[in-house]
C-alpha cells in the first residue's frame, strides 16, 4: 500500500466539502482562498451556474503523473481522462466520474467538459494529491 499510516483524513476532507458544493451547487458562502477547499464554486460568491470542481488524482507511486480511466463503460474504449468529478465520499472510499473534453469545440472555453457514465472508485489511501481545476458547469450530471 501506498500510504502507510492509512490515514486519508486529508484529501477525504477536501473532497467531502468539494462533494457538498457540488451537490448544494450555490455560490452562496463565504470569500476565501482560490483552494480546493474554498466555501463557494466559480470565480465569487456572486457566481452562478457553476456545479462542479473539477480534479486531478496522483498516486504515491505515479512518477507524477495524474491517474486516467476510460470515458466509456465499453471494454474496447480506448480514450481516457485525467479529470474528475467526485460524486461520493464514505470514509477513506471515494466514487468519481470521469469528466471529457467538450467535443463542442465552440463550447470548450464557457464549458471544458461534459459528464460521462463512466465511473470509479478509489481507496483515497492510495491518493497523495489532488489538483482542483476552474470551478465550471457539467452538463447532464
Amino acid at each position: 500500500m501506498c500510504n502507510e499510516t492509512n490515514d486519508c483524513k486529508c484529501i477525504a476532507e477536501i473532497l467531502t466539502v468539494i462533494s457538498i458544493l457540488q451537490h448544494n451547487a450555490s455560490c452562496c458562502g463565504d470569500s476565501c482562498l482560490d483552494t480546493c477547499d474554498k466555501g463557494f464554486l466559480g470565480n465569487s460568491t456572486n457566481c452562478l451556474g457553476c456545479n462542479t470542481r473539477p480534479i486531478m488524482l496522483y498516486t504515491c507511486c505515479g512518477n507524477g503523473v495524474p491517474i486516467s480511466m476510460p470515458i466509456s463503460k465499453d471494454p474496447n474504449e480506448e480514450t481516457t481522462s485525467s479529470v474528475f468529478r467526485v460524486e461520493k465520499i464514505d470514509g477513506c472510499c471515494a466514487t468519481f466520474r470521469v469528466l471529457a473534453t467538450n467535443p463542442d469545440q465552440t463550447e470548450v472555453a464557457t464549458i471544458p467538459y461534459v459528464a460521462t457514465n463512466s465511473f470509479f472508485t478509489m481507496n483515497l489511501n492510495c491518493c497523495c494529491m489532488l489538483r482542483c481545476l476552474n470551478d465550471t458547469h457539467v452538463e447532464c450530471i
